[in-house]
């Protein structure tokens, strides 16, 4: 019998950590405090940036097309920016977290100059976390969102969009379209017709990226899928490099050992830390570049 509540959840995200490290994956999506009981997550300049930037958007697409700026775009930004001011967002230095608030701030006004799809009919996906059963037999279910949906009218199919706040291109190997191919086909009638990325930090306009075969992305997502529930009835969740860890999963494995700053918890009650070392080092080189 089919239980949603005992399948094993996957998403782009928990398949990008394992892919890296299933030792990072079962500290970033599985690990629990045993003295909180809750999830523990690492926060840092780039994150915030990104988790305010892509609010900011998000509220955007339950509005219709007249309404989306009415409001000044980089006023709902100053709102989200409020959750990851200071520590909460990995900032220890006030002019390091002016530099990522207003590397924010430029986006908001390029979106809002250069609204491009943002300003036409979109589609909202009613689920409040989009998913379907990736094996109804094998218990997996595909879950995540995805950052906007346009609808083209001519067409009366779906534009896949992901905004872009990095510095880099997303890898070629990655997952991300195949997934969000599957969930956005396998949660809406439309069928999908096109797929983009919006690079904010330095594009007027989306990229556009061929779309990925469905029947190809599903086989290859659920093979991981099958690995990530084997591993999770294992309880084997070795790192690839032994004892000495990797980029990947050593932040946490420090937090674990007591080297991290709690900060406060998440919208989803995890516990925040930040890791001072790598908080300078971040900031360090931004303020370099910048």
């Amino acid at each position: 019998m089919s239980d949603k509540y005992t399948a094993v959840w996957v998403s782009h995200t928990s398949i990008t950590s394992f892919r890296a490290c299933p030792r990072s994956y079962y500290l970033k999506h599985m690990y629990k405090d045993p003295k909180t009981g809750h999830k523990i997550k690492i926060m840092s300049a780039p994150l915030a940036l990104g988790q305010a930037v892509h609010e900011a958007l998000e509220s955007l697409s339950v509005l219709k097309t007249n309404e989306r700026f009415t409001v000044p775009l980089v006023n709902r930004f100053s709102d989200a920016w409020k959750k990851v001011t200071g520590k909460l967002g990995g900032f220890v230095d006030e002019d390091v977290e002016l530099t990522y608030k207003r590397r924010g701030e430029e986006m908001m006004t390029k979106v809002y100059n250069h609204p491009g799809p943002i300003s036409n009919l979109s589609v909202k996906i009613t689920q409040d976390l989009p998913h379907f059963w990736l094996s109804e037999e094998e218990q997996i279910i595909l879950c995540g969102k995805v950052d906007w949906l346009e609808y083209l009218e001519d067409t009366d199919s779906v534009h896949i969009i992901d905004f872009k706040t990095g510095k880099n291109q997303e890898d070629d190997k990655s997952l991300q379209l195949p997934i969000y191919h599957l969930l956005v086909h396998e949660c809406q009638k439309r069928k999908v017709t096109k797929a983009s990325y919006w690079y904010l930090a330095h594009s007027d306009e989306l990229t556009e990226k061929t779309l990925p075969d469905l029947e190809e992305g599903r086989a290859q997502i659920l093979e991981i899928a099958r690995k990530i529930k084997l591993f999770r009835q294992l309880k084997k969740f070795d790192c690839p490099n032994g004892d000495e860890g990797c980029y990947a999963c050593t932040p946490y494995e420090r937090v674990l050992k007591g080297e991290g700053e709690f900060v406060g918890l998440d919208e989803y009650k995890a516990d925040m830390y930040i890791l001072p070392e790598i908080v300078r080092e971040e900031n360090t080189v931004d303020s370099v570049i910048l």
